[in-house]
C-alpha cells in the first residue's frame, strides 16, 4: 500500500507574518507546517496614513505584513493577517489597561459590531488577499457585570484582545448572538485561506 500523499506541498513550511499564537495554532490544527516571523511595520502609523474604512484597513495591514516578511524571504509562501474591530465605523484597538478594557466593553454592550479579518498570501512576488467579516452582538451589560468579567478574565487576557474579550474563553458569556466563522472571529479565516492555498497547488487534500 502506497504511503499517503503529503498535505502540504510547499518546498518549505508556511511562513506566518505574525507572532500571534492563536493564528499559529489554527494553522497547525489544520495540519500545516508553520514558521513565524514578526512583520516590521508600524500598524498605527500605517492606519493614520491610510485613512481607510475598517474592512479596507484590515486588508491593507495584512498586505503590509505579508509584504514586509516576503521581502526578506522571497522564496517562501508568506501569510499575513490582521483583524479590525469596527463599531459604527469606529476602529477599536487592544486596550492598554483594565480601565480601557472596561470602557470598550461598556461601549460595545447591547450593540452589534463587526470583526473584519483579512489575509494576504505572498508568493513569488505576487500577493493575493481577501477579507471576511463576522458580526457579534454583546448582551446588555451594566457596569458591575463588565467589572466582574474583567476581574475574572484577568489583565493579560483583556489586554491581549481588541474589545477586551476572547470568545474562545470567558468572553463567550458576554454575547447574545454571533454570526460568522469561528476562525474569522479568532483572526484567521481558515476555509477561504485553505481554498486559496489549494488553488495555488500547495495542498494535497
Amino acid at each position: 500500500m502506497l504511503p499517503p500523499a503529503p498535505l502540504w506541498l510547499g518546498p518549505a513550511p508556511l511562513l506566518l507574518a505574525s507572532t500571534s499564537p492563536t493564528r499559529r495554532l489554527l494553522l497547525e490544527g489544520a495540519g500545516l507546517p508553520v514558521e513565524t516571523a514578526a512583520p516590521g511595520i508600524d500598524e498605527r502609523a500605517l492606519e493614520a496614513e491610510a485613512g481607510l474604512a475598517p474592512a479596507a484597513l484590515a486588508l491593507r495591514l495584512a498586505e503590509a505584513k505579508a509584504a514586509s516578511v516576503a521581502a526578506l524571504h522571497p522564496d517562501r509562501v508568506v501569510v499575513g493577517a490582521d483583524q479590525v474591530l469596527d463599531a459604527d465605523d469606529t476602529v477599536f484597538h487592544k486596550p492598554a489597561g483594565l480601565e480601557e478594557a472596561r470602557a470598550q466593553l461598556a461601549r460595545l454592550a447591547g450593540r452589534t459590531h463587526a470583526l473584519h479579518a483579512a489575509v494576504a498570501i505572498a508568493r513569488g512576488g505576487r500577493v493575493e488577499s481577501f477579507v471576511e467579516t463576522a458580526h457579534l452582538t454583546l448582551r446588555p451589560l451594566d457596569a458591575a457585570q463588565v467589572a466582574a468579567y474583567v476581574a475574572l478574565a484577568g489583565a493579560d487576557r483583556v489586554r491581549s484582545s481588541v474589545g477586551g474579550y476572547q470568545v474562545e474563553g470567558l468572553g463567550i458569556h458576554l454575547f447574545a448572538r454571533i454570526a460568522g466563522a469561528h476562525s474569522t472571529i479568532l483572526g484567521l479565516p481558515l476555509l477561504p485561506l485553505l481554498a486559496r492555498l489549494r488553488g495555488l497547488g500547495l495542498l494535497g487534500l
